[in-house]
């Protein structure tokens, strides 16, 4: 076992490792006391995480917890690189910050999860856990991403624990449409197996939109069966590095209404701009997952 720490004060600003790891970002980390998106206003706690990222292929567990004034971690391999990359440890958190509108609702967002940083999950991992976010609470699409694991995933031996990793495409392309639905992934099934195919055999790949111009990465994206221009967003933001991407969710559309009706064009692609644009264009996002994670925790009475 590999072991290590990142101390806080090394990072450009701080880190809320809850408030990132259980704020509807990503559903491919879990807790090892299996009380995953219990709370809604998740921040500050110093509960254990895992996840299983790939190196060179093959299936690895990083886990991980935030202590006072370090992120201690444990790992198959020495993990303090994929930590960076996985937690967005390296994102400027001041210089974000300073680039968003400087109104009530954003300032509290902020200052609410001050920390909460942008993951960068795998993508194929991420195309598949929100194709099954349509429609659903973040506790059922985080249960939907588990179920898949115990089922479909290769074992991996930590600690003397058995941890699963995220399903392979080719795991995915070869499960029946009823294997699928069996983990209540409902209407979502046929696509998963059909976007899992299309990885699998070659004709398509999340990662192939990594640094393509932001808006053809987003229809790149929109090729894989069951992914629109917000579940494509939401790909780009939280798995490849666009952090300009601004998911038009529920919780968005309503802050949109609520706090900047102006941004509202009548259509995806004009709002999704309008709003990229007020939220600080090149870093939207990160106030983007703010907002979210705040309005959605109760933090104003939408």
């Amino acid at each position: 076992m590999e072991r290590g720490r990142v101390d806080i004060e090394s990072l450009p600003g701080a880190i809320d490792l809850q408030a990132t790891v259980e704020s509807g970002q990503s559903y491919l980390w879990d807790r090892e006391d299996g009380r995953m998106y219990e709370r809604t206003a998740a921040s500050g706690g110093d509960a254990w995480y895992w996840t299983t990222p790939r190196v060179a292929g093959d299936p690895q567990v990083v886990r991980v917890r935030q202590t006072d004034g370090a992120l201690e971690w444990e790992a198959t391999f020495d993990a303090e690189d994929a930590l960076y990359t996985l937690l967005g440890l390296g994102d400027d958190l001041p210089a974000i910050r300073a680039t968003a509108p400087a109104d009530a609702v954003v300032e509290e967002a902020y200052d609410a999860y001050w920390g909460m940083r942008i993951v960068r999950d795998p993508p194929f991992p991420t195309l598949i856990s929100f194709i099954c976010s349509a429609q659903m609470r973040v506790g059922r699409i985080h249960g939907m991403q588990q179920a898949l694991r115990r089922e479909f995933g290769e074992p991996v031996e930590f600690d003397g624990g058995t941890y699963r990793a995220f399903p392979t495409p080719a795991a995915l392309a070869t499960a029946s449409e009823a294997d699928l639905r069996e983990l209540r992934l409902g209407y979502r099934a046929p696509y998963v197996k059909r976007s899992a195919e299309l990885v699998a055999s070659g004709d398509a790949d999340p990662e192939s939109a990594r640094g393509l111009p932001y808006g053809d990465a987003r229809e790149y994206l929109t090729q894989f069966v069951g992914v629109g221009d917000k579940v494509a967003d939401c790909i780009l933001l939280f798995s490849l590095g666009y952090l300009e991407a601004v998911p038009l969710d529920t919780w968005i559309q309503t802050t949109i209404a609520e706090f900047y009706p102006d941004c509202d064009r009548g259509n995806y692609a004009d709002t999704s701009r309008a709003i990229r644009e007020t939220l600080g264009g090149e870093y939207a996002g990160y106030t983007q997952t703010y907002l979210f994670h705040y309005l959605r925790s109760g933090g104003r009475d939408l």
